[in-house]
């Protein structure tokens, strides 16, 4: 699969043009993602020496990326005519998505067991609701 990843909000806090804290678990699930065999594609905004040390921010930490702002290692700035570098991608993962950033545990889960987000929150529910027994009713007149 191909997986887009943004960088600021998203593997890091935001504190663009710096580079801020990692966001709990993210290099470890680009990590396994990786080994899973998927294709991530580092797709941010930054472009130049910016992006030249998100990237080895990155490679420090041991994630290497498929591609850095395009489909693939081998495309050429040249043979790309268009300008917004739409990464075909099957899955995007970026804070600015509808509804928030999940955690990358959540997200690791989703992509692993092919489940969508709202799969994800119905097995919650559901399994919150069965594993709780109703509280035993008290009698009024009984005291208890």
């Amino acid at each position: 699969m191909v997986i887009a990843v943004d960088f600021d909000g998203t593997i890091v806090e935001h504190r663009y043009p710096e580079i801020g804290p990692e966001i709990p678990f993210a290099i470890d699930t680009l990590k396994m993602l990786i080994a899973d065999r998927h294709k991530v594609i580092l797709w941010t905004v930054r472009e130049g020496e910016l992006l030249d040390q998100a990237v080895e921010w990155c490679r420090k930490r041991g994630v290497e990326f498929y591609a850095v702002n395009k489909d693939y290692p081998e495309e050429k700035k040249e043979y790309n005519n268009h300008f917004s570098r739409k990464i075909k991608a099957e899955v995007w993962i970026d804070d600015r998505n509808v509804g928030g950033l999940p955690d990358w545990g959540m997200m690791y889960s989703m992509i692993k067991e092919g489940k969508s987000f709202k799969d994800m929150i119905a097995e919650a529910r559901k399994t919150s609701l069965l594993d709780h027994a109703a509280p035993k009713r008290k009698s009024w007149w009984k005291g208890k």
